[in-house]
């Protein structure tokens, strides 16, 4: 198909309402305070890198790196001070998370609480969208 015979229209649309985007993932105070502790020691990393894979019982499961650099395709998210990447794969199960850090006396953890998840297994370690 040569270019001449692709057509595009453009109309302008009057009286639309501009809705605000969300953003891509926000950290709570207490995420903020771990990535910089676990990059402190890590000069030569600049942020996490936040994926998702395929595991589990339900389908996918979110994976956690240190990253050097950022890929041409990754999301990037800056919040007091620190920067987390978003895996291409990842950015539209994530948007709209909050990623938190949790402490308890028998573990801690990132915990992603996700509007978009429809269904998780029994232990809480795989998802569906």
């Amino acid at each position: 198909m040569s270019a001449s015979l692709v057509r595009a229209t453009v109309r302008a649309v009057s009286k639309r309402k501009i809705l605000p985007t969300r953003a891509a993932l926000t950290l709570t105070p207490s995420a903020v305070n771990k990535i910089r502790c676990l990059l402190q020691d890590k000069p030569e990393y600049i942020g996490l890198k936040v994926g998702v894979r395929t595991r589990g019982c339900n389908g996918l499961t979110y994976t956690l790196d240190y990253t050097k650099q950022k890929e041409n395709s990754d999301e990037e998210v800056q919040q007091d001070g620190v920067r987390v990447f978003i895996a291409k794969k990842a950015q539209l199960t994530l948007l709209g998370t909050e990623m938190d850090f949790v402490e308890s006396k028998l573990s801690s953890e990132f915990v992603f609480n996700n509007p978009n998840i429809k269904g998780t297994c029994g232990c809480g370690e795989s998802f569906n969208i």
